[in-house]
């Protein structure tokens, strides 16, 4: 964390300004250090300024990020998966040098490396220990400030960002309307969402044999589950490579088979690429505490509901995803511009 970052940062407590206690600096980034308010302090570790303990609901994330930190990113991959993602689903400009971007739930930063890319000055977060796989790859950028935190309360000043996006991440979250909620809360007056969600339907909510096996799977450890994981797709690798041959329904046959195959997506990849993705995606499916979809007609509310405007719902990436706007005209709701500590 850069020093003159810390006054983008807020007690997620009390919303009261914080001061940096620095142990250890490195090259003007502060390693280790602490930092405090009247009521409560948080450490700094390894660059990184944590709001919450490592060990929480989201465990599953941080070993998976860690251990895949480069698996989605489009230099590992060879594609332009998370690039044109980023661009479709946000459809923002290529260029937003003078503004502010909230990255809620960053994993692995494969989307935080092209908010970035605009020239933003960008804050992420995720509630996992993902954000040391994303520190390694994008912390030494100017234009960061990456913290371990929660959605439900976080460490900014209310009503003072320019953008918000949350790709992922709702639907892994205890009361993903609540975290809906408090997303909008970040946002100033003209100020513009893009989120997704997982699809509530037959089809993808119903059928699909992920949500039959993770209540075998919900209660296992990180540690202990992801092996298993590996040794699964290992197994069933052979038969994938066969069943993804088949014309049109192959990979989706896979997909109901708890193997992860995104052929479709990253043509002419190589055999170790795509079984890398498959690892991660079989865990992605078996892993998380919570998983709950959502119908477009209620994420469609909850844009409604929020007050935002310029709403537009539908099914897309990820399942459902979402973009909105804080109305302009709410002047009473104006707070001072990151833009001039930034």
């Amino acid at each position: 964390m850069r020093l003159e970052h810390v006054s983008l940062l807020r007690c997620p407590k009390t919303g009261s300004d914080l001061q940096c206690s620095a142990q250890e600096i490195q090259n003007g980034r502060v390693k280790s250090g602490e930092l405090r308010s009247r009521e409560a302090s948080y450490p700094i570790i390894d660059f990184i300024p944590r709001f919450v303990s490592s060990e929480n609901y989201a465990a599953n994330f941080g070993l998976e990020w860690n251990v895949h930190a480069q698996t989605q990113y489009d230099s590992a991959s060879g594609h332009n998966l998370s690039r044109r993602r980023f661009i479709e689903e946000t459809q923002w400009p290529l260029s937003m040098t003078d503004e502010t971007i909230l990255e809620i739930g960053s994993g692995s930063g494969r989307f935080t490396e092209h908010a970035l890319a605009t020239g933003a000055t960008v804050l992420s977060f995720d509630f996992s220990s993902a954000v040391e796989a994303n520190y390694k790859s994008n912390g030494l950028h100017p234009n960061l400030l990456l913290v371990q935190a929660s959605v439900y309360k976080m460490p900014f000043r209310e009503q003072s960002f320019d953008r918000a996006f949350c790709f992922g991440v709702l639907q892994h979250t205890p009361d993903p309307a609540d975290a809906f909620r408090a997303i909008t809360r970040m946002l100033k007056p003209g100020g513009s969402l893009a989120a997704d969600v997982y699809i509530k339907n037959f089809a993808r909510f119903v059928l699909p044999f992920k949500y039959w096996v993770r209540p075998l799977t919900r209660g296992r450890s990180p540690e202990t589950l992801y092996p298993a994981v590996k040794r699964y797709v290992d197994f069933m690798w052979p038969l994938a490579r066969v069943i993804r041959g088949i014309p049109k329904i192959g990979p989706s046959l896979n997909w109901k088979l708890l193997i992860g195959d995104y052929s479709q997506h990253l043509t002419n990849a190589d055999d170790s690429t795509l079984k890398q993705w498959a690892y991660l995606d079989t865990f992605d499916m078996l892993s998380p505490r919570y998983d709950y979809p959502q119908t477009v007609k209620t994420f469609r509310r909850w844009f409604s509901e929020a007050g935002l405007t310029d709403i537009d719902v539908h099914e897309g990436y990820n399942g459902v995803e979402g973009r909105g706007r804080v109305p302009a005209d709410i002047t009473s709701l104006e707070t001072p511009s990151l833009r001039s500590v930034a």
